[in-house]
């Protein structure tokens, strides 16, 4: 029997934790598969072989891991393989798959640019935006991060589209938050690259807040997962419409 396992980051936020389960009760409702379970990489239960086991308990004989990550970097390359490397040993009649992370799709960039249109309507050509990446030590993340900033800037018609990381890369957001706002002429538009609340977007908001202290005219726009088009790429990973590899291979 086919199971969809999706496995979220993971938070110490009560908020990002309801969020990421409220999310994804709203996919298994659009997904045809009769068993399927939410596990967290860190930090939130179920972890990844509870969510796992209960797929087997279940009856599932046929499993696709579905990653609900932006991007991949460390974790889906070398930490979610691990934490199933043992399960997938320990169950060799199992068959297992992984789908893709989201990866930098036009759709998700017109995403992007819808979601800052309708907190920051009309732009003026002196906007500046600010995009907030979670971080990461693979130069891949780096790459994928300039490619997204060269869709939002030609989507919105802002030149000045910069990027900085909450940890592992720099300019580090403090860092770029506060270049950003020496330099702006015009608005500053705030966009955290993240799925969920959670622990880093309340830091997002907090250093913002206290931006605005100093530069009235900023910016923040929600998180990503709050818009339908995420919602429909992982129902189409769940239900088999995108290529998915062999979990073990990863």
């Amino acid at each position: 029997m086919k199971a969809i396992l999706y496995i979220g980051h993971g938070t110490r936020s009560k908020q990002g934790a309801a969020e990421a389960n409220l999310f994804t009760e709203s996919v298994i409702k659009k997904v045809k598969h009769p068993i399927q379970q939410l596990s967290f990489l860190e930090l939130t239960e179920p972890t990844i072989e509870q969510g796992f086991d209960s797929c087997l308990q279940e009856g599932a004989t046929d499993i696709t891991i579905v990653p609900l990550f932006l991007l991949a970097a460390g974790h889906i390359k070398q930490d979610i393989p691990d934490a199933l490397a043992p399960l997938i040993e320990k169950h060799p009649n199992i068959s297992v798959t992984m789908a893709d992370p989201f990866g930098v799709q036009g759709r998700i960039l017109d995403a992007i640019a819808e979601l800052v249109t309708i907190e920051a309507e009309p732009f003026s050509l002196n906007d500046s935006i600010l995009i907030v990446g979670r971080g990461s030590s693979d130069p891949s993340i780096q790459e994928s991060f300039h490619s997204i900033a060269q869709g939002i800037s030609q989507r919105l018609g802002i030149k000045e589209v910069h990027v900085c990381y909450l940890a592992a890369a720099s300019p580090s957001f403090q860092e770029g938050l506060d270049s950003i706002c020496e330099k702006a002429s015009g608005r500053i538009i705030v966009i955290p690259y993240l799925l969920f609340a959670g622990l880093l977007l309340s830091e997002v908001k907090k250093e913002v807040k206290k931006k605005k202290k100093q530069v009235h005219s900023i910016l923040l726009t929600g998180a990503l997962g709050s818009h339908q088009v995420i919602q429909d790429i992982v129902i189409e990973k769940a239900n088999g419409k995108e290529n998915a590899s062999a979990a073990a291979s990863h």
